[in-house]
């Protein structure tokens, strides 16, 4: 099932597309199921708190080193004075990231099909590799915002190739905490990129100084999407989500892709190690 015509020139013209109905209803439920289960078997010998404000911050080592592992990170709102959780484990995390579709045989499964294979061939991938994957439970009530940005900022390649395939694995609404983008910002420039500083932790490099879409400023469009649905989203396309502060959670999960032949650099925050070299979807 690749793309219509119609479709890959919305795509070029706008940067992002919807795509109802892509993903059926049992292999979202089996994705759901699959990250239920990796939570009940996780036991946090260390906090790791996952934030899209603090991103002058140095991360963790445990963030840092999670490009070719399975990783849990905490909502930044999950924890009480004290440091101890305010509700249950499973109503605590974040996100699950980076390796699952390389590690995780139903992740896998989910994230190389023919389908999606024949989509990453539409949009203009001659040799497509899956660099990272990211589980994101939007949690009720304490879910955070993802400010607004550019993934190519965080998933940098030379010439820039970077295209995220997003999955609702719930309804995603304006009360949960769904992506907001600006159709056509891919055309514009990127505007920082987040890489591995010399002396330890990481560091933002300003590129452009033209500022990114804010929420309200008229630029940014909702995209309220059943469960099913992928979104396909330009590596230089400004998008964000909003936070969660209804009883529903916003479950979604996404595979960045980049060109097997583009350059990767050293300095990208997200590496992997030389035994776990990058694959397509086959």
């Amino acid at each position: 099932m690749g793309l219509t015509e119609k479709q890959r020139d919305q795509f070029e013209r706008d940067g992002v597309l919807v795509v109802e109905g892509f993903a059926d209803t049992a292999a979202c439920k089996e994705l759901i199921e699959r990250s239920r289960e990796m939570l009940e078997a996780f036991e946090p010998e260390s906090v790791s708190v996952f934030t899209a404000h603090e991103q002058t911050r140095t991360p963790d080592d445990y963030f840092l080193e999670s490009g070719d592992k399975v990783r849990f990170f905490f909502e930044e709102d999950a924890f009480l004075p004290d440091g101890s959780l305010k509700q249950a484990k499973e109503l605590s995390i974040n996100k699950i990231g980076h390796a699952m579709h390389d590690l995780d045989p139903v992740f896998s499964s989910f994230s190389r099909t023919p389908d999606l294979a024949a989509v990453a061939a539409d949009v203009g991938f001659v040799d497509p590799k899956l660099l990272q994957s990211m589980y994101i439970f939007k949690q009720p009530s304490i879910g955070g915002e993802v400010t607004c940005h550019q993934d190519s900022t965080f998933l940098y390649t030379d010439p820039m190739s970077c295209v995220g395939f997003w999955f609702a694995l719930e309804d995603a609404t304006l009360e949960n905490g769904c992506l907001w983008a600006e159709p056509g910002g891919h055309r514009g420039p990127l505007r920082k990129l987040f890489k591995r500083a010399p002396g330890g932790g990481t560091e933002f490099e300003t590129l452009s100084d033209a500022p990114l879409p804010e929420p309200g400023d008229g630029r940014l469009v909702p995209l309220e999407t059943p469960a099913g649905t992928l979104v396909l989203l330009h590596g230089q396309l400004p998008h964000y989500s909003g936070p969660n502060r209804s009883p529903r959670s916003r479950h979604a999960y996404s595979v960045h892709v980049i060109e097997g032949d583009a350059g990767y650099p050293d300095e990208n925050w997200l590496q992997r190690g030389d035994d776990m070299p990058l694959r397509g979807f086959a």
